[in-house]
């Protein structure tokens, strides 16, 4: 998973923001307006730093856009992230909440939006404050079950589902994702839920240990992209996903259709795909 980008024009202030459960979070936020704010919610293992263009992008637009790290994300210390304990859900349910709440409380904006990127876009439903969202935009949100991917990816992530998600962080006591060119390592206990996710045919909406009612509350509008040349995000894997939201907008992308070779599970957010940004800058500004 190459995440090498050229540095964006815009500077971009760090900060740390509080998890629900009060872990420190490392963001970053671009731009000073503060009628209009965006929260980007990360993919697994990607980093903050990999959307820094779109929320450059964004502030030039006239928004606030915030990334931020998950928990275990930002330690670059394999030492340090053996010896946190978090899970795939405290991403969902603390992490993500928190930093919505702090933009909410914070900067306190007329209008708050989100943009979720796989994982982001996944478990955005299950925010509790869902009156606070005034749109979302998700990019590959798709079910991470192996029978919903594409061509060879269904045995990839059949492989990584059953054997590598499940052994290797036993075994190092976290997950090595850099080494195996996927982005960033993640914490054991992320990897091991994500794999057991992975494992269920409805993915996380077949864990009834989650807040699953809370999908049905979140009725802000929601556009939901799905790639065509993306074989993990396949459009009937972001439309298993995706249809727990109630007030769904699907758009899907052919490359070739809007002049690109290809744009794959992260080519969205990188510059050679700033064409697709006006299109959803767009509908965020109609809501």
């Amino acid at each position: 998973m190459d995440l090498t980008m050229t540095e964006p024009t815009a500077e971009p202030a760090d900060l740390t923001i509080p998890a629900r459960d009060g872990y420190p979070l490392a963001a970053r936020i671009f731009g000073g307006g503060r009628d209009r704010a965006v929260v980007i919610s990360s993919a697994t293992a990607v980093p903050q730093r990999f959307y820094r263009h779109f929320a450059a992008a964004l502030a030039e637009a006239g928004y606030t856009a915030l990334t931020y790290d998950y928990r275990g994300i930002e330690l670059a210390s394999t030492s340090e992230l053996r010896r946190l304990d978090a899970t795939a859900r405290d991403w969902a349910l603390s992490d993500l909440p928190g930093v919505v709440d702090w933009v909410a409380e914070v900067l306190g904006p007329e209008r708050l939006f989100l943009v979720g990127h796989s994982f982001g876009g996944q478990v955005a439903g299950m925010y509790d404050r869902p009156e606070r969202v005034a749109g979302m935009v998700t990019m590959s949100a798709q079910s991470g079950h192996w029978r919903l991917q594409g061509g060879e990816q269904k045995l990839v992530v059949w492989l990584h589902a059953h054997l590598t998600l499940r052994l290797l962080p036993r075994i190092l006591g976290y997950m090595p994702m850099r080494a195996m060119g996927a982005g960033e390592n993640l914490p054991a206990g992320v990897a091991l839920e994500w794999a057991r996710w992975c494992r269920r045919r409805d993915y996380l909406l077949g864990d009834t240990s989650l807040p699953l009612d809370r999908y049905a509350r979140f009725t802000a509008p929601v556009l939901a992209y799905s790639i065509d040349d993306d074989a993990w995000g396949t459009a009937r894997s972001v439309d298993a996903m995706m249809g727990a939201y109630p007030n769904l907008e699907r758009r899907h992308l052919v490359p070739s259709a809007v002049g690109l070779e290809a744009i794959g599970h992260l080519g969205f957010f990188r510059p050679t795909c700033h064409r697709l940004w006006a299109e959803a800058m767009g509908w965020l500004a109609r809501r």
